[in-house]
């Protein structure tokens, strides 16, 4: 290399690598590694539940990660309660309307850093054809090689919201009790492969 100029940016671009600025990194969502999952009220204790498919794509920046991003499409039909009656009736036009309204979509639009390892990350949840926005609470679990040397990196998030407001508002009342609560607790485990 006779140019010095080029000399000089090549040794800082090296130096500002070895320093641990790096380009932001893309990762995929892999659904056979990943949980996401829901808690609601029922009468007086909690069914739990997950959706066993998922796409999505987060890009990450160490540097700067307030620039990060995450977008998330989950197909509402894959709702899995470990009962295939409720299930049929959650996927029914009583709640999520599967067939008319088939995906529901998280989009971020502001990641706030909080720690070394966890983020505030709003961002808009369209469910049954209506978007808010909606705060996750995100853990960094890790990063390292995977079985086939691929980087996979890992992370949990929870959140809550409240059905009604996206339009879920069947319910029954017995003796003044509701059959299922509004507040639905969301926690998800995501491990993700590098693009």
């Amino acid at each position: 290399m006779n140019n010095p100029k080029l000399m000089a940016m090549a040794i800082a671009f090296l130096g500002l690598q070895s320093l641990g600025f790096a380009a932001p990194e893309t990762y995929s969502i892999d659904p056979a590694h990943s949980t996401i999952g829901f808690k609601v009220k029922h009468l007086f204790s909690n069914v739990t539940g997950r959706f066993d498919k998922v796409e999505g794509v987060l890009t990450v920046d160490r540097d700067k990660p307030e620039t990060s991003s995450v977008k998330v499409t989950i197909p509402v039909e894959s709702i899995d309660t470990a009962n295939d009656k409720r299930d049929s009736h959650l996927r029914s036009p009583d709640f999520f309307n599967a067939k008319e309204k088939p995906d529901m979509t998280f989009v971020s639009k502001k990641v706030t850093p909080t720690g070394s390892d966890t983020a505030d990350v709003l961002g808009d949840l369209t469910l049954h054809g209506v978007t808010k926005e909606v705060p996750l609470k995100v853990h960094f679990l890790g990063k390292g090689k995977g079985m086939m040397g691929e980087t996979r990196s890992g992370w949990e998030a929870t959140a809550s919201i409240k059905r009604s407001d996206f339009g879920l508002t069947w319910n029954k009342i017995i003796e003044g009790t509701a059959v299922v609560g509004d507040v639905v607790d969301i926690n998800l485990q995501v491990e993700a492969v590098q693009k």
